[in-house]
């Protein structure tokens, strides 16, 4: 008979801490937002997603934990769980910025927006808790055990992301210029997002060249590929164009502005990832 066995190091080191502080304020930032039934539209129903998504993933992650079960499940736990709070945090923290700017007018006045503020404080706070465990997991100089935890690991996730951040305020763009940059965007994210899948699988150590040098040569393509977008995009985007009034946040000009910034923020940080990714494979070459 199966003798199942409890790590209680799971719930009490630090990391295990962290989880469960992100469980419990998750679970109270979209219970509060539940209980005000103001949440519809698609800014309301991103961040009840993130809040109940990384709620369900962290107590998962908990309970597989505790009870020793994640060394039978197929992947490399350690990137995994890096990923994955690397990518609950940016979650939690960009609906900590949706949420209130959507939903909580002023003067905040009522019961109702009493709930609403409550709720964003405690998605404030469920952001700092998953940016402890980034923080505590994060691999240490010279330790490349767990890719995704390292530095570059973790922009990897970071990249991905602003990746389908861009992508949700991209509309249908018939000029060239556009086009190329959608392109652009397209490929570095499928790109990415496979290296972090086949890290998570166990399967990038079956590559017949050598991976660290393969991703200093992918990061230093995706740089020039995004320095051209970060030139083309705002060229063909507001050339000649002036801003309508009004404009609302569902106007071209405001989603044009905001794949501006967000492609200036993956190009700073391919540009980050190659810096590191470059030490990491010329400081160990020597040995």
């Amino acid at each position: 008979m199966a003798v199942v066995s409890v790590n209680w190091r799971a719930v009490t080191s630090w990391v295990g801490i962290a989880r469960l502080f992100a469980v419990l304020l998750s679970c109270i930032s979209f219970s509060l937002v539940a209980s005000t039934g103001d949440f519809a539209g698609p800014y309301g129903t991103w961040c009840m997603f993130s809040w109940c998504f990384c709620f369900a993933v962290t107590l998962l992650v908990l309970l597989l934990e505790l009870l020793e079960l994640h060394p039978k499940l197929p992947v490399s736990w350690d990137d995994l769980t890096a990923a994955f709070a690397m990518l609950a945090a940016l979650l939690v923290f960009t609906s900590s910025v949706v949420f209130p700017s959507a939903f909580i007018s002023s003067p905040c006045s009522g019961a109702r927006c009493a709930r609403q503020a409550a709720a964003t404080a405690m998605s404030c706070l469920c952001f700092l808790a998953y940016a402890l465990e980034v923080g505590l997991t994060r691999a240490r100089p010279g330790d490349i055990s767990s890719f995704l935890s390292t530095v570059p690991g973790l922009l990897k996730v970071f990249e991905a992301y602003v990746a389908c951040l861009i992508f949700s305020l991209l509309d249908y763009y018939a000029h060239a210029g556009l086009q190329w940059c959608v392109a652009v965007y397209s490929i570095c994210f499928i790109v990415t997002v496979l290296i972090i899948l086949l890290t998570i699988g166990r399967c990038l150590s079956y590559m017949p060249c050598p991976l660290e040098k393969v991703l200093v040569a992918y990061n230093a393509l995706a740089l020039l590929m995004y320095l051209t977008a970060v030139i083309v995009w705002p060229l063909y985007s507001f050339n000649g164009r002036s801003r309508p009034n009004p404009c609302n946040s569902d106007c071209w000009w405001n989603k044009s502005l905001g794949v501006t910034f967000l492609t200036i923020f993956n190009f700073l940080a391919y540009l980050v990832d190659l810096v590191y990714s470059t030490r990491m494979v010329f400081i160990r070459a020597p040995s």
